[in-house]
């Protein structure tokens, strides 16, 4: 996937398998021994622990919004930015409001799918907007 075009249509497409409440949806777009890691955390490998990483940010947020930012190329990467918007009603939430923003850097593999996601976002905004909220 080396056309600009092309990879944008793919971002905006993973940016709405995130709001889809349907965790296979988003890992559908890594490679079968695909990986994500989160503000460098332990990757979860395979189609099936991607999902369940999904699906604790949809059960967290059940109306999650992921918005795709903007690409950056970068050597050997593709960083893909994002803002995730949502309500921490789900099971044992604080009811508030949450935004942040991060990116993924993105390795791509020759079929065009994510071989390897690590995530990135401000673990301690993330923290504050879950005990107060944005809406202070």
């Amino acid at each position: 996937m080396n056309d600009l075009a092309e990879i944008t249509e793919f971002a905006k497409r993973y940016a709405k398998a995130w709001c889809s409440q349907n965790p296979e949806s988003v890992a559908a777009f890594f490679a079968e021994r695909g990986s994500i890691s989160i503000n460098n955390g332990p990757p979860a490998v395979g189609r099936a622990a991607i999902a369940k990483e999904a699906q604790a940010f949809m059960t967290t947020f059940p109306d999650m919004v992921v918005t795709f930012d903007k690409l950056d190329s970068q050597p050997n990467a593709t960083a893909f930015h994002w803002t995730l918007t949502g309500t921490n009603t789900g099971s044992g939430g604080t009811g508030k409001k949450v935004r942040i923003s991060g990116y993924e850097l993105w390795k791509i593999d020759n079929d065009g799918l994510i071989a390897e996601s690590k995530g990135h976002f401000d673990s301690a905004a993330y923290e504050r907007q879950l005990k107060e909220g944005i809406d202070r």
